[in-house]
């Protein structure tokens, strides 16, 4: 299991943890893929992507073709192509190549970031939540149709290869600081950011909160689970929608966890238990009992990987 904190990118092999990354200069990182040859991509904040294949690391940055140098979202596709959400728009990577692409063709426009999501890491460059651009993509996905979905800081946009669908434009619905989108087993299409939890089914829209969702997931039972923040943002949680009751006009949602610092990513391991990064170590949830197996000795605060 891969983790990221703010010592750097951990693997935890069930009994002790090793720091991949202690030989990177690097402000930090924000996510890490293991794409299906067994390689890691690293997304820094401020240095590009790092490139590791069991045995030395490797950087690209814009000089190489990628789009900006602070990177938030890594992403492979069903061809094994890379993608990578930077904070001037997303790039692809097909092994040669980077190949950028912006929704917005004009410049970017810098714009003070609005009050959403958990408050910056003191020991985070932050310069990237002061000046966003309208291009900055934190979370990608691809379809069971091929589509391509891009969750932006000003808002959602589907891509055929050809053409960009605002879903502000189409749908009248407004999505901002988008931090992730998953499809889920049945087709339908999750998004999480500072606007709430929201479901596409192909058709339509449906809100089941409207508070800061950091990271949503489904597990292998078809439940939905989700890192949020209070409104006010003095507290977070952990919860769980029953895949069952989704259906229905009333979804069961849990609250499995609530705490003072941020939750994050979430991960289902291959017993079926729930980990979970926070602020103050790593949870474990085996479905009757939540364990702190870290207890703050690594500050996790993001995706948790096979």
């Amino acid at each position: 299991m891969l983790l990221i904190s703010t010592e750097g990118i951990l693997r935890y092999d069930g009994k002790s943890f090793t720091n991949l990354t202690s030989k990177i200069n690097s402000n930090g990182f924000w996510d890490v893929l293991e794409d299906r040859k067994g390689n890691l991509w690293l997304a820094s904040v401020g240095a590009g992507v790092y490139y590791y294949d069991g045995r030395s690391f490797k950087n690209y940055t814009t000089k190489d073709g990628l789009a900006g140098n602070s990177v938030f979202k890594i992403y492979e596709d069903r061809a094994g192509i890379i993608w990578f959400g930077t904070g001037d728009g997303a790039s692809r990577y097909d092994g040669k190549t980077f190949r950028s692409f912006k929704a917005y063709e004009e410049p970017p426009r810098i714009q003070p970031a609005p009050a959403l999501g958990p408050k910056p890491f003191s020991n985070i460059n932050t310069q990237w939540l002061i000046n966003q651009s309208n291009n900055t993509t934190n979370a990608i996905l691809q379809d069971k149709a091929g589509k391509y979905w891009f969750g932006t800081w000003q808002d959602l946009y589907v891509y055929d290869e050809k053409t960009y669908t605002s879903a502000t434009k189409k749908y009248g619905e407004t999505f901002k600081n988008i931090r992730s989108i998953i499809q889920d087993k049945k087709g339908n299409i999750w998004l999480a950011g500072g606007f709430g939890l929201w479901r596409y089914n192909g058709k339509s829209f449906t809100n089941f909160t409207r508070n800061y969702i950091e990271y949503v997931y489904e597990d292998s039972k078809g439940n939905i689970w989700t890192t949020s923040q209070s409104d006010n943002g003095d507290s977070w949680a952990l919860s769980r929608y029953d895949g069952k009751s989704l259906s229905g006009k009333k979804p069961v949602a849990t609250k499995i966890i609530s705490a003072g610092g941020g939750l994050f990513g979430i991960f289902e391991a291959r017993d079926g238990s729930i980990w979970l990064g926070a602020s103050n170590g790593v949870y474990r949830y085996d479905g009757i009992k939540i364990e702190n197996i870290l207890k703050a000795k690594k500050h996790l605060w993001d995706n948790l990987i096979r």
